[in-house]
Formats: structure tokens, C-alpha cells, sequence
């Protein structure tokens, strides 16, 4: 072979290496716009809980008991970060061995392994780790309003942190943890946590409102939120945070995190107009309470949907979740007689059902304007997609009952559930922390 051939030979091969190298290079390397949404995003997740959902809750309680919400709502959010550092994201996320299918295993406890030049697809790992950690804070302190101004506070706080070592870190594996997570290979659709928030909340929620029993004099006296106003703020809050929750959740500044945004929030405004509308029908006036309390159930519900369906159909989750949701909080939980005292099951649990069947049936790209971004792979139909959906759901609810029920007992066996009916009458912020929020009684 000649000189110059072998030249040009060399040359080409060079070429083709730089390539390939250049290529390797650029896959993993950090996305900065992708980083930089993420990094809002999971500030405005966090802002959902602490000052968002604290506010919203307290709002709606006795002024003897504000405090105790907000203390519940912030102790939540320390321990629950600390849990999340220690054991909850490797539970959660890490590699589970023979147990993959089911839960983590524990390689990545107190983040070993993880590093700033660490990456998560685009983004550094840690990044992704924080994310996560605000969806495993708010998630209890979801269920903490269906049992607001008569538990323990050292009963929140075991029940709590044990709770979302055995219930949330495991579902959230098998939904989000990757390839051969029991979920994930079922082909779940569950974009930003229908099931893995929601419905977890929501039936553990209903389990401990029952457990722990009703307020004293429930049912016999009213009991009126001693504050819209601080709902109100606090449902806004919520509302904004929802756009980091939900968007952030495609965890990359693209297209399909905005258009999780957008369907976001026509799912929030058609549910609070359509809840708005029955009581303004049914009582002759619409409620401020009833017109929040549906812009969350609308949030709620779109919440699993929002990575797949389209706008149009994010208006039918919205006005469904507004009746059905309407209808749990009113008629069966009266019928039924629980008192779930800020309707955190009929809500959250019933919307973030409703929202999980939903994606399977407007993911589908072939209803025409309803029509969403495609079912799961190896899925081809409404009807297999609806199906598996509703397994998802059904074990879901199945395990999540049980475990709290199990952890409950236990929590009331150790320090007991129901504070006595003085410190009950008196207010938590006295007989729990002897301190209140404002400068009168009642």
C-alpha cells in the first residue's frame, strides 16, 4: 500500500474514532437547561408542602389546633428528608438484585456512590435525588389531614417515617424504579404519582381516619374552617407548585414537560368551575371552600394522566374529578359516617384512581381531538391499557390498606394513636406543644 493511501487510511480512522469518542462525550455530559428546570422545579415541589399544603390544611381546622398542623407539616418535611438521605432513595431507586421487581436494595444508602459528576439522564444524579425527596416528604403529609386535631404528635411522627419506608418507597419502586420493577414491566402508566402519592395517601388516609375514630363531637357540632382565607393562600400555592410537580416530573425542559404543565391546568380550573357549579346549583350560592377543594381534586386527578394525555382530554379528567370527587366528599363520607376530617381520601385517593384509569384511556393517539401521546410499550388498546391500569390501581389500594392498617396498630401499641378528650377539647397547640397560633381560644 502506498504512503499516502496508508495516510488517508489513518486519516479516516481518526476521524471516525474523534467521532464516536466526541459522541460518548456529548452523552454525558449535563444538560444545563434541563438541570437548571429541574433545579425550579424541585423548589416549587417543595414549596407544595412548606408553605402550600401547611397553609391549606391549617386553615381549615380550629383555631386551638392551627399550630399543630403546621407543626405537623414542617416536623414531616425534616424527618422525611433525613429518612430519604439514610435508606428511603436507595429503597426507592437503587438497584434491588433478586428483589428488583419489588424494592431497592440498599447500594445507595447515605448516597454512596453519588457524586456532583454523578448523572441521571441529563441531570446530575443528586439533582434527581432531591426531586424525588419532595414527592416522599408531601406524600405523608397528605394523610396528616385526615387525622388532624386529635393524634399524638410522637404517633404522626413514627407512624409516618415507618410508613414510608414500607409502603411509599416500595410502590415508588415498582411504578418509577426502571426496567424489571413489577409495575414498571406491567407497563403502569403513572407520569407524576397518581398512584405513588395519591393513592397511597389517600387509602392510607382513609385506614387511619377510621382507626383513630372521629373528633369529639363530630357529627353533632358544626365544625367550620376557622380560616378560609389561609386555605385559600395555601390552595394556591398548591396550584403553582403543581406546574413543578407535574412538569418536572418529565425531568427534562422540553415539549412534554410543558404540555404536563398545560393540561395541568385546564384538568385544576375545569374541576374547580365544575365542583363550583353543583353547589352553587344544589345550595343556591357557590362556596369558596367547595371551589378550592375542587381545583385540587382537578389536580389531583390529572396527576398520573399529565406526561400522556392531551388538553382535551385533561378537560374530562378535570369535570369528572370535579363530580366524582364532589360526590365522595359529600354524599358516601356522610353515608359512611368516617371522618376524614379534610377529605384527604376523597380527594387525593378517589382522584388519583380516577386519573390512573383515565390515562388509559386518552393516552391512546387515536381519538381523534381527545387523543393523548401513545399507551406503554408492547400496549396497543384502550382496552388493554385500562386494564392493567386498574391492576395497578387495585394492588395498590389492596397492599397500602394493609400495611397502614398493620402500622397503625402498632404505632398505637407503642405510644399510642388518640390523644385523651381533654388535651382534645383544649387544643393540640396547648396539650401538644404548649404554644398557639394566636392570641385567643375557640
Amino acid at each position: 500500500m502506498k504512503t499516502g493511501s496508508i495516510q488517508r487510511l489513518f486519516f479516516l480512522l481518526f476521524l471516525v474514532v474523534g467521532t464516536v469518542m466526541g459522541a460518548a462525550q456529548e452523552a454525558v455530559e449535563i444538560n444545563t437547561g434541563d438541570t437548571a428546570w429541574m433545579i425550579a422545579a424541585t423548589a416549587l415541589v417543595l414549596f407544595m408542602t412548606i408553605p402550600g399544603l401547611s397553609l391549606f390544611y391549617a386553615g381549615l381546622v380550629a383555631k386551638r389546633n392551627v399550630l399543630s398542623v403546621l407543626m405537623q407539616c414542617f416536623a414531616l418535611t425534616a424527618l422525611m428528608t433525613v429518612l430519604w438521605l439514610v435508606v428511603g432513595y436507595t429503597l426507592a431507586f437503587g438497584d434491588g438484585g433478586g428483589a428488583n421487581k419489588f424494592i431497592g436494595g440498599l447500594g445507595k444508602a447515605f448516597l454512596r456512590g453519588v457524586n456532583a459528576e454523578t448523572l441521571s439522564g441529563s441531570i446530575p444524579e443528586i439533582l434527581f435525588f432531591v426531586f424525588q425527596m419532595t414527592f416522599f416528604i408531601i406524600t405523608p403529609g397528605l394523610i396528616v389531614g385526615a387525622f388532624v386535631e386529635r393524634i399524638r404528635f410522637s404517633a404522626v411522627m413514627i407512624f409516618s417515617a415507618v410508613w414510608g419506608l414500607v409502603v411509599y418507597a416500595p410502590i415508588c419502586h415498582m411504578v418509577w424504579g426502571g426496567d424489571g420493577t413489577f409495575f414498571g414491566d406491567m407497563g403502569v402508566l403513572d407520569f407524576a404519582g397518581g398512584i405513588v402519592v395519591h393513592i397511597t395517601a389517600g387509602v392510607a388516609a382513609l385506614v387511619a381516619c377510621i382507626m383513630v375514630g372521629p373528633r369529639s363531637g363530630y357529627g353533632k357540632k358544626a365544625m367550620p374552617p376557622h380560616n378560609l382565607p389561609m386555605t385559600v393562600t395555601g390552595t394556591g400555592m398548591l396550584w403553582v407548585g403543581w406546574y413543578g410537580f407535574n412538569g418536572g416530573s418529565q425531568l427534562a425542559a422540553d415539549g412534554g414537560a410543558v404540555m404536563a404543565i398545560v393540561v395541568t391546568q385546564i384538568s385544576a380550573g375545569t374541576a374547580a368551575l365544575v365542583w363550583m357549579g353543583i353547589e352553587w346549583a344544589k345550595h343556591g350560592k357557590p362556596s369558596v371552600l367547595g371551589t378550592v377543594t375542587g381545583a385540587i381534586a382537578g389536580l389531583a386527578a390529572i396527576t398520573p394522566a399529565s406526561g400522556y394525555v392531551g388538553p382535551v382530554g385533561a378537560l374530562i379528567i378535570g369535570t369528572l374529578s370535579g363530580i366524582i370527587c364532589w360526590y365522595a366528599s359529600t354524599v358516601i363520607k356522610i353515608k359512611r359516617g368516617y371522618d376524614d376530617s379534610l377529605d384527604v381520601f376523597p380527594v387525593h385517593g378517589v382522584g388519583g384512581m380516577l386519573g390512573t384509569l383515565m390515562a388509559g384511556i386518552f393516552a391512546s393517539t387515536e381519538l381523534g381531538v381527545f387523543s393523548g401521546q401513545g399507551f406503554a410499550a408492547d400496549i396497543n388498546s384502550i382496552g388493554e391499557q385500562l386494564s392493567v391500569q386498574f391492576i395497578g390501581v387495585l394492588a395498590t389500594v389492596v397492599f397500602t390498606a394493609v400495611v397502614t392498617w398493620i402500622l397503625l396498630k402498632l404505632t398505637d401499641a407503642l405510644v399510642g394513636l388518640r390523644l385523651d378528650e381533654n388535651s382534645e377539647v383544649e387544643g393540640l397547640d396547648i396539650s401538644s406543644h404548649e404554644e398557639r397560633g394566636y392570641n385567643f381560644t375557640n
